[in-house]
């Protein structure tokens, strides 16, 4: 009668959730036999349980450590949480269940076929393929070209070369510090800063980039004051906004953090720059121009943009710096401010990296006597959270530091 009752509960729980922020390398790579970096697997191990925050209600997460059981056991007294974690053992037994990863590549799909998945659950390398040639950075290229032809007041420059000297010859006459992008990377990585003339070393770097992945793009380097995203969802029945994603990067491009506000108030915060009209506008050439470049993609897609300073008074919106075909931290964020957020508060969503053995769980610990976490009927109105575990041996953290809003006069 038990297996009967639990069979009936786990009923309900139809889609699995796998965090697996390698993806964006393992996708460049292509290969079903690719092998992470160690840092990037450490990663995984640390966030496994991050899934909980941004999955729908009644979702199973993979995640194989106590820790995360417990910590989710404990969040479950305060917070409305309906996921159900399982250890990559137990994917075998939900193997005609849908899987929602963080992103596609053939090394996870690989990996979810010896974990037991069903294959036809799986997208074919076809759609892997096609998925990876979305991805590329070049598609980004064009469409800031497109949007920047309709609307004169956008900023910033975007080029793709395929050939090395075409590349130099650019560089050589180009004013000003440049950035050199790989077409297929992850968030923050394959990039290299051009401050002045280029070496040598970095002159071998482009070489090898054209060679692997067909070509390499480059920006001039803008005044960035903002940096913010317009994130949607396509399904089947088309495109839907989620909302805005305003995050903070640091000065290599690697991302920190994201604010938790509302839609309103990361409009409101963006409207002291530019005007309301012209979010609205790019709002809904995005919508148009995502439908017909990407026809077969079902998921998740972050346009990241910039508002920069083009002198001492006058700002203009670069709409186009990224596109990401996946899930990703500015959607966790926004979720989670829509779902665990009082909305009298507003706090910060980050990610952070600890490398001393401690160092993680000794920042924790201050954090949590200095923040105190103060919860009002399944809202959290102000303190810290750690959402993922953290102990002696963590490295990455995810966490959440919540203030209830200063009063207006």
């Amino acid at each position: 009668m038990a297996h009967c009752c639990l069979t009936v509960f786990l009923y309900f729980y139809t889609t699995m959730y796998i965090f697996n922020p390698e993806n964006d390398l393992a996708l460049a790579n292509f290969s079903p036999h690719y092998t992470a970096p160690a840092s990037a697997l450490k990663m995984r191990r640390d966030l496994a349980m991050l899934p909980v925050w941004y999955a729908p209600a009644r979702a199973l997460v993979i995640a194989d450590d106590v820790a995360n059981s417990k910590l989710l056991e404990d969040l479950k007294q305060v917070l409305p949480i309906t996921s159900l974690l399982i250890s990559p053992s137990q994917i075998a037994n939900h193997s005609n269940r849908e899987v929602k990863p963080w992103g596609w590549s053939p090394a996870l799909k690989k990996e979810l076929l010896q974990l037991g998945v069903k294959e036809y659950i799986l997208p074919t390398i076809e759609n892997i393929k096609r998925l990876r040639n979305y991805s590329n950075r070049k598609t980004a290229v064009r469409l800031l070209k497109e949007l920047k032809e309709e609307n004169p007041h956008f900023c910033g420059a975007s080029f793709y070369y395929t050939d090395i000297s075409q590349l130099l010859d650019y560089l050589n006459n180009a004013e000003g510090e440049q950035v050199l992008k790989m077409p297929l990377s992850g968030s923050g990585k394959g990039i290299v800063w051009i401050k002045g003339a280029i070496t040598d070393k970095q002159t071998d770097w482009c070489r090898r980039v054209i060679d692997m992945q067909g070509g390499i793009v480059v920006e001039p380097v803008l005044n960035k004051v903002e940096d913010f995203a317009m994130e949607f969802e396509i399904t089947d029945s088309g495109i839907q906004f989620i909302g805005y994603s305003l995050f903070q990067s640091s000065p290599s491009g690697a991302y920190l953090g994201n604010v938790l506000l509302s839609d309103v108030d990361i409009e409101d915060k963006l409207l002291l720059y530019i005007e309301r009209s012209q979010l609205s506008a790019l709002k809904r050439q995005l919508i148009a121009k995502i439908t017909n470049y990407f026809p077969h993609y079902r998921g998740y897609l972050g346009v990241d943009m910039m508002v920069c300073r083009t002198d001492q008074s006058t700002y203009q919106l670069q709409p186009c710096v990224e596109v990401n075909m996946r899930m990703n931290m500015g959607i966790v964020a926004h979720r989670i401010r829509e779902r665990f957020v009082h909305p009298n508060s507003e706090g910060l969503f980050s990610i952070s990296y600890h490398n001393l053995p401690n160092e993680a769980l000794a920042t924790s610990i201050v954090s949590q006597a200095e923040h105190p976490l103060v919860v009002e009927d399944g809202k959290i109105k102000s303190g810290y959270l750690a959402l993922t575990p953290v102990d002696k041996h963590t490295n990455y953290t995810a966490i959440i530091l919540i203030k209830e809003k200063s009063r207006r006069e």
